[in-house]
């Protein structure tokens, strides 16, 4: 990963500067967050920028309302559904589908 002047992410050719809001839920405080990877069953996030960036995985909750995860100590939450998070991805590639072998 490198970093530009602009303070957007580039992971090869590819510029992916998707931001989420997450909730910590032991503050109440909101963040921005850096999205790296996300799929339905999981997201991969980077909280802060720099030599202090740290990646977090968020997963579904058992009801499948919320995305959670633990950065340093700290539990986050992204407050969308597995079913929005499907429809969002979906959105943004329609041409990508989830086929089974």
């Amino acid at each position: 990963m490198v970093r530009d002047d602009d303070k957007t992410l580039i992971r090869g050719d590819k510029l992916n500067d998707e931001k989420i809001k997450v909730r910590i839920t032991e503050t109440g405080q909101t963040i921005d967050v850096v999205v790296l990877h996300k799929r339905a069953d999981r997201i991969e996030v980077v909280l802060g920028s720099g030599v202090h960036s740290v990646r977090c995985s968020l997963t579904p909750n058992r009801a499948a309302l919320a995305y959670v995860g633990s950065a340093m100590g700290r539990e986050i939450v992204y407050e969308r559904s597995q079913a929005q998070v499907r429809a969002d991805i979906e959105r943004a590639n329609p041409v990508v589908r989830d086929f089974r072998r």
